[in-house]
């Protein structure tokens, strides 16, 4: 992928430290709020957010690799993300079944956010 993007591991720039609890920090897309952080993966390989989004898309829950993440401020309790809500609300509906136990989850997922970052175009 270009950019030094891996979908699936915090970039060394975002300042996202090994045990830090995000769960409740307020995401914030390039154009404004798109949620809370409802749970958290930092499984090397596999690191990702799950944002509840509240009433801006009713009772929706999506996932955010954390390569999608550009910064965290733990005195704002915020993650900034590099996508817009719109590409957050055209997103993956994430399932009932997706975590990291779920052999194909990533593949999924990476289906949508790679061309973001130069990776497969569909």
């Amino acid at each position: 992928m270009s950019e030094g993007v891996n979908l699936w591991q915090f970039r060394d720039t975002s300042g996202h430290t090994a045990g830090t609890d995000l769960i409740g920090f307020h995401v914030e897309a390039v154009d404004g709020s798109v949620g809370k952080v409802d749970r958290l993966s930092e499984a090397m390989g596999s690191q990702y957010m799950v944002v509840d989004t509240g009433p801006w898309i009713f009772g929706r829950l999506v996932l955010l690799p954390a390569g999608t993440v550009i910064r965290i401020e733990i005195g704002e309790q915020k993650v900034y993300i590099d996508r817009t809500k719109d590409d957050i609300k055209h997103s993956p509906t994430l399932g009932v079944d997706d975590t990291d136990r779920s052999p194909d989850f990533q593949d999924r997922y990476a289906l949508y956010y790679d061309p973001f970052y130069g990776g497969r175009r569909f």
